[in-house]
């Protein structure tokens, strides 16, 4: 499946009981030996009461993540297509917090993120000198300022004037392996277009590479940019992104994010495992 072509692997881990180790997650990700994706996302049973499945999502490079809001997507259209529920809104309880999704029109998706935590301590940033959430620090002779926000994994947002002529892959890979991110985090490179659009570009954690979409990037910006006033939320903000656009929508302090867009089905395969 895929969300804007940031694509996945989903398997119904409900019945099966998969051991997903690091190596065999990292021969299925490779795209020229195995299946091919960004994350692994698996369907799990769960006992929590008012929750209706496990979500749990790894990265091509075999780590077990906290959130992808487009896998969100995918997972509850898997969901749906399969006929493992009818409900209209599902809950998923992730590693982090639960979330819920709800089935707008056919395969156009509604996620509700939760709330954005801005304290360092849960990103984690292990940073102190702040000024309005805004950091700074020097790569290859230029300052980058940079704010972070975490939607249940980490993100790092860069306000760029032109997002075409930023060279993500070299920044984003110094700053996902900083060292005041213990766990990493996802880089996302925003151009803001007016106050109800922007450009947005994603270096993502675990899988090391420039993404053609990213869900939970996308909320990270639009928070981060409505908190410094410069788009607005009276309404929903459409995010373009190389692989497509999503709409993201946050009333400010003390409120939901919520992320509506498309999730595409691909094929259905079956894979056999050696003893």
């Amino acid at each position: 499946m895929h969300g804007l072509g940031n694509d996945f692997m989903v398997v119904d881990n409900r019945f099966q009981n998969i051991l997903f180790t690091v190596s065999l997650i990292k021969k299925l990700s490779h795209r020229n030996l195995g299946v091919g994706f960004d994350q692994l996302l698996l369907v799990e049973k769960v006992t929590t009461c008012n929750v209706d499945f496990l979500y749990r999502i790894f990265n091509s490079n075999g780590s077990e993540v906290e959130q992808c809001g487009n896998g969100a997507r995918c997972l509850a259209y898997f969901l749906l297509i399969k006929n493992i529920t009818k409900k209209k809104i599902i809950r998923l309880k992730t590693l982090t917090r639960n979330i819920e999704v709800s089935f707008l029109k056919s395969n156009l998706i509604q996620v509700n993120m939760g709330f954005p935590l801005f304290n360092t301590e849960d990103i984690p940033c292990l940073k102190k000198n702040v000024v309005e959430n805004c950091y700074s620090v020097i790569f290859e002779n230029t300052n980058i300022i940079f704010s972070v926000v975490s939607l249940g994994n980490p993100h790092c947002v860069i306000i760029c004037k032109n997002i075409e002529k930023i060279d993500i892959v070299r920044i984003g890979n110094f700053l996902q392996t900083y060292s005041i991110f213990p766990k990493g985090v996802n880089v996302s490179f925003v151009e803001v277009i007016n106050f109800y659009e922007i450009k947005l570009r994603v270096y993502e954690r675990g899988v090391n590479k420039e993404t053609r979409a990213c869900g939970s990037g996308a909320c990270a910006s639009v928070v981060i940019l409505i908190s410094k006033r410069l788009l607005s939320n009276e309404k929903k903000i459409k995010v373009n992104l190389p692989g497509g656009f999503l709409y993201v929508k946050w009333k400010g302090k003390n409120n939901y994010i919520y992320m509506i867009g498309l999730a595409t089905h691909v094929y259905d395969g079956i894979f056999f495992l050696k003893k």
